[in-house]
């Protein structure tokens, strides 16, 4: 990968209040004011002794990585279809493969930045364990962040305009948010409902967290299910990408 593009990739990046925001700072913002609610720092039966904020920290990361893959990626890849970029890289030594990748780099540390300031504040503010799994933690978070920018490449290849990238990111954009168990935990959905949602990206991702975070290595379905969904969607945005 050139790395002069890499570079500026990060500070175009970091010139995007809206970016730092949504991705950043406005997951931990969420934890922060859900952990400020007297409820959610109670011990809850129903939920194996957790407390509700416990089971949404896994939650709030995975908010972090819908927001990239969905929302950011697609919009900054479009727009620069949409202006020809790609098509006037196409014909340089640069190559448009090397955007996308930093695109990619810069969309996933973000992410993954934005995880680690959630488990901080979390473990500082509310004192939530830290997963005591870390490895099976991380693995099922780097699977979650290809699952994300292979979706967000999926918008991509079917975006032709910047406008048609936000309404796709949109439609997805919610659907993901309540599988990774934003209104409501994976772990309290009815039974039938969490295995349906189970079977999506972030809900696999979500009980894939969870389990790490309680001590547990993921299970291996819920890994399965993020490793196939991560291959068949880099497989269709390798098919319908158009670089202009």
């Amino acid at each position: 990968m050139n790395t002069a593009v890499l570079r500026t990739e990060f500070r175009l990046f970091r010139r995007e209040p809206g970016a730092v925001f949504w991705i950043l700072l406005f997951p931990t913002l969420l934890l922060a004011i859900l952990g400020s609610i007297p409820s959610f720092r109670d011990p809850d039966a129903s939920l194996g002794g957790l407390r509700l904020i416990d089971t949404y920290v896994p939650v709030v990361v995975l908010v972090a990585l819908i927001t990239s893959g969905v929302q950011s990626m697609p919009q900054g890849v479009t727009g620069y279809r949409e202006r020809g970029i790609l098509r006037r890289m196409s014909v340089t030594p640069v190559r448009p493969s090397a955007l996308l990748s930093a695109q990619m780099l810069v969309q996933g540390a973000a992410a993954l930045g934005s995880a680690l300031l959630a488990l901080a504040v979390g473990r500082l503010a509310f004192d939530v364990t830290l997963p005591k799994q870390a490895a099976g933690y991380l693995l099922a978070l780097v699977l979650a962040v290809l699952a994300a920018l292979a979706l967000g490449s999926v918008v991509s290849a079917v975006s032709r305009t910047t406008k048609m990238a936000n309404a796709i990111g949109t439609v997805v954009y919610f659907p993901m948010m309540f599988c990774a168990g934003v209104w409501l935990p994976v772990q309290a959905m009815p039974h039938l409902m969490a295995r349906v949602v189970g079977l999506t990206p972030f809900g696999a991702a979500a009980r894939a967290l969870g389990e790490a975070a309680a001590g547990h290595w993921p299970g291996w379905d819920h890994l399965g299910v993020l490793a196939l969904w991560t291959v068949l969607l880099t497989a269709a945005a390798a098919r319908w990408f158009r670089w202009e």
